[in-house]
């Protein structure tokens, strides 16, 4: 099957969108179905034969025919039992299947949106859009078109059979219909708007619940496990509440529906019974009808699962193609090539930046980087040089001007090859819940053992490595929690060697660690930067004293650049940096 572009998502039906999952595997939905209406087919031969049983074969002493019934039906209810089995077992490996490829086609949409998604959505709620959500749309896909298939076949089959054996009974049963279907329409739009908020409560609840977990450390640092459980369950509350409405919802559908299953056969006994006084009717004909309602009740309860199912199952695609309708802000142009290997020089002509409709983070930035050169940027927080450098993997698109690298715009060429150019140690390592062995070679999966080894040997964290329990293959905690600040930032320069880029960008990699632990890794930085461009976000000025230029980088321009001897000439900004840490002691 081809993936759905986002545009298909965007202008085709949702049901067309919905039934596209079933075509790969469309042999276990017709085994599905097959096996469904043979197994709805028993059920309705049953009431009928035991009629026609207690009718001819019995009255008219037809032993052998009568227990020749009673074998066929016994085997014919051994293969409803090996038909159960196909239905529930394949059935769902069927719905297990369309989970997986919903599931694959959301991840990788994930994959392909820009940053500033990231920036706007909690992990907590996206969570639950991938499991949550794909589960309820996998029960519907499963059980829907099979309870709906089922329960047409066996309503209309019934009401057939019931016309020939009596049809005022027939009518009488199935008065209830109407009321049924108006009943179900009705609840059906206040069942939708209560579980589209309830999804929107669940998501939030794994918000709170994932933020919680991950800052369960920082919460018992400050003494703050009380205003966090206050702040949790002021969230529990709002999801409770929307559990409320919708169980409250549910609650008066169900009762509905068991209201009417219920009085059906009140109906059909004081109708018949009736019937059966006016010499109109038969005992054989009452209690085939009595066994056809039971089998006419069956598909009505299956009706009113489905409804619940499609309720939740139909809120969760909603929110499915909620996004995957969502367009990346960076996009490949249609004309864009690959970049190949690349010298490194990097280029800011006239570039201005603003994220969204907030004020300028970024005017008017005139720079040229060459090959080799090592550039570094400081300037107080939030002066724009972070969001410079995300400027160069194209993390964002620049408002105006343009970014360039060996002279080709950045915007010109596929993502994918301009990032394999560049290698970005940042402050935040992320390390993945795996092995060191494993975190190393995400800078290249394809990269053998050894050159995993002998990357890990440049970044100074080898011996480090095997001193560990299972050395490289030494687990490494959620996020690297097993691990120290510096073996974490080791790793991610390990990955950077092994990845090999032409350009570095270092996002002030030292920033949170000691002094000593930065003086053991400063050896492994100058070793990576070496033979590259290398473009340095600076905290401790100290580190970047030998740079080749420096930039300041203040309210939202370029103010000074230079060697630090010329900076340091000028008197201006950055020397009124460098006094200020010297004071401090850094």
């Amino acid at each position: 099957m081809v993936p759905l572009r986002t545009k298909d998502y965007k202008h085709a039906h949702p049901m067309k969108i919905f039934l596209s999952y079933y075509l790969p595997h469309k042999h276990l939905f017709i085994l599905d179905m097959v096996c469904a209406l043979i197994i709805c087919l028993i059920d309705l031969a049953f009431p009928y034969v035991s009629r026609l049983s207690m009718r001819t074969l019995l009255p008219e002493r037809q032993f052998e025919a009568f227990f020749h019934v009673v074998v066929i039906f016994a085997i014919a209810y051994v293969c409803k039992g090996i038909l159960y089995f196909i239905v529930s077992y394949w059935g769902h490996l069927f719905g297990v299947r369309v989970e997986a490829d919903l599931r694959r086609d959301l991840f990788s949409h994930m994959e392909s949106l820009s940053f500033s998604f990231f920036d706007k959505n909690r992990t907590g709620v996206l969570m639950s859009r991938v499991t949550n959500d794909l589960f309820e749309i996998t029960e519907l896909a499963h059980h829907g078109p099979e309870d709906l298939f089922i329960s047409t076949v066996t309503l209309i089959g019934a009401f057939c059979i019931m016309c020939t054996i009596d049809w005022r009974l027939a009518l009488i049963s199935f008065s209830i219909v109407p009321f049924f279907l108006i009943f179900t329409i009705y609840q059906r739009r206040r069942m939708r708007r209560a579980n589209l908020k309830l999804k929107a409560q669940t998501a939030e609840i794994n918000a709170a619940i994932e933020s919680g977990i991950s800052g369960m450390r920082t919460a018992k640092a400050f003494g703050n496990e009380d205003a966090e459980r206050a702040k949790f369950n002021g969230m529990n509350g709002c999801f409770v509440q929307a559990k409320t409405v919708y169980y409250k919802t549910m609650a008066v559908f169900q009762g509905g529906m068991e209201f009417s299953t219920s009085i059906m056969p009140v109906l059909v006994v004081g109708a018949g019974g009736w019937f059966i006084m006016k010499g109109q009717a038969d005992y054989a004909d009452l209690i085939a009808f009595m066994l056809y309602v039971t089998t006419f009740t069956t598909p009505v309860r299956k009706l009113s699962n489905f409804v619940e199912q499609f309720m939740q199952g139909s809120a969760g695609f909603l929110r499915f193609l909620e996004l995957m309708r969502l367009d990346p802000e960076i996009t490949d142009q249609p004309d864009a090539v690959d970049l190949g290997p690349v010298e490194g020089k990097v280029e800011f002509d006239d570039v201005s930046f603003q994220y969204n409709d907030q004020s300028e983070v970024l005017r008017h930035i005139d720079l040229s980087i060459q090959p080799g050169e090592k550039f570094a940027f400081v300037g107080p927080s939030g002066g724009g040089k972070t969001t410079l450098c995300q400027l160069i993997p194209r993390f964002y698109d620049v408002t105006d001007g343009s970014v360039k690298v060996d002279g080709h715009d950045v915007r010109r060429v596929t993502q994918a090859s301009l990032r394999r150019q560049i290698g970005i140690v940042q402050q935040e390592v992320f390390l993945f819940a795996d092995s060191v062995l494993e975190n190393i070679r995400y800078g290249r999966p394809d990269a053998t053992d050894q050159e995993v080894v002998e990357a890990a040997k440049r970044a100074e964290i080898h011996e480090d490595i095997l001193a560990m329990p299972d050395g490289y293959h030494s687990y490494v905690g959620e996020r690297g929690v097993m691990l120290s600040g510096g073996q974490k930032q080791r790793i991610s320069i390990a990955r950077v060697f092994l990845k090999d880029p032409a350009i570095v960008i270092l996002d002030e990699a030292t920033s949170a660690l000691d002094s000593v632990t930065e003086a053991k890794i400063q050896a492994s930085f100058d070793r990576l930067c070496q033979g590259r461009t290398s473009i340095v976000i600076a905290h401790r000025l100290s580190t970047i004293r030998n740079a080749d230029r420096i930039a300041v980088i203040d309210r939202e321009r370029v103010l000074e650049q230079g060697t630090h001897s010329h900076l340091m000439d000028l008197d201006g900004e950055y020397a009124a940096l460098v006094r200020a840490q010297e004071k401090l002691g850094n």
